[in-house]
């Protein structure tokens, strides 16, 4: 019996309605250890700035305490939005992160800011700094100081992201466009499609990621993750109950109205509950069973290498109970 396909998990470190920081980190916490014991192979976090429902604003250092308190699970950014860092200093906090943890550190790349113009002259400091015209560059030097050997010159001809390293963080390009797609292929990285945003063209840019792949010291075939919203209760009635804070939210980011997670009170008579619940959405909500078999149809669909999931809800008990039963019936082994 073959083994079945990976599964991880995507943790934006949200913040409810009625929940501090705190609460949303300890939550993440609890998620990370949970994805460790149920055998998922990789968790990773967000990087968002200013944003009132979602925590993870620095995932290195997430990254090093989550990686601290589980054994065995990648932990990894989904991802690091570069055109915000400069890439030296991207690079020596991943080659840190791997040399606390050798073996276990992913550094997931995106070119969005992950935020607002404004925060994102914030965080550059220049606004001339907001076109993302020079990424493929930067993403170059990244690899170069990370010990990529097919990098010549640029900024590993004169840095070190770490003085003696003996292994590297593996580098996975994000994306949700063709873009990102080709680049990732041509560098020869894994490429992970950010099907959780909702976006149709998954089956187009993984597509295009395997026809532009080129071997490369890292992979030597093309490796694909896609991420998916998928939130599993033990009846479909309830999962549907426990998704509407996530639709609300959805419904919040399209018409530009950012606010914490709802609870699922607030939720139920919310005003702009039935546009929420009738607005178009790829989200996998049911049963394990529903679940399982719409999952396996999305990697049968796509070709997935691994699929990656974020649950979308308010409390932290029912996103561990999805992952529990999506677990279990997926038939991951159990640490």
């Amino acid at each position: 019996m073959s083994e079945p396909l990976p599964l991880s998990v995507l943790e934006l470190g949200t913040v409810g309605s009625g929940q501090s920081t705190v609460d949303a980190l300890a939550a993440t916490t609890r998620v990370a250890q949970a994805a460790d014991r149920l055998g998922y192979t990789r968790l990773w976090v967000a990087e968002h700035h200013n944003t009132p429902a979602v925590a993870s604003t620095n995932p290195p250092v997430l990254i090093a305490h989550l990686a601290a308190v589980t054994d065995r699970i990648r932990v990894g950014s989904g991802g690091v939005m570069l055109p915000n860092h400069a890439p030296l200093v991207v690079a020596e906090q991943f080659a840190l992160l791997e040399a606390l943890h050798p073996g276990r550190v992913d550094l997931g790349i995106g070119r969005a800011p992950g935020t607002d113009p404004q925060t994102a002259v914030a965080l550059r400091r220049d606004p001339a700094a907001l076109s993302a015209e020079d990424f493929p560059q930067h993403l170059v030097d990244l690899l170069g100081l990370l010990g990529d050997p097919r990098v010549e010159g640029g900024l590993a001809e004169h840095f070190r992201a770490t003085p003696a390293a003996a292994s590297a963080p593996q580098v996975v390009l994000l994306g949700s466009s063709g873009f990102s797609a080709q680049l990732a292929g041509e560098l020869g990285l894994p490429f992970a499609f950010a099907h959780h945003f909702g976006g149709p063209h998954v089956q187009t840019a993984v597509a295009l990621y395997r026809d532009t792949f080129r071997p490369s010291p890292v992979l030597t075939r093309p490796y694909t993750i896609v991420t998916a919203n998928v939130l599993a209760a033990d009846t479909a009635e309830d999962a549907r109950r426990l998704a509407l804070p996530g639709q609300l939210m959805r419904l919040s980011l399209r018409l530009g109205r950012l606010r914490p997670v709802p609870s699922l009170e607030e939720a139920e008579r919310d005003p702009e509950r039935a546009a929420a619940e009738a607005m178009p959405s790829n989200a996998i909500v049911g049963d394990p069973a529903a679940a399982v078999t719409e999952l396996r149809q999305l990697a049968a669909d796509t070709g997935a290498d691994e699929l990656m999931l974020s649950a979308s809800t308010h409390g932290v008990a029912e996103r561990l109970r999805s992952l529990e039963l999506v677990a279990a019936a997926w038939g991951l082994p159990a640490a």
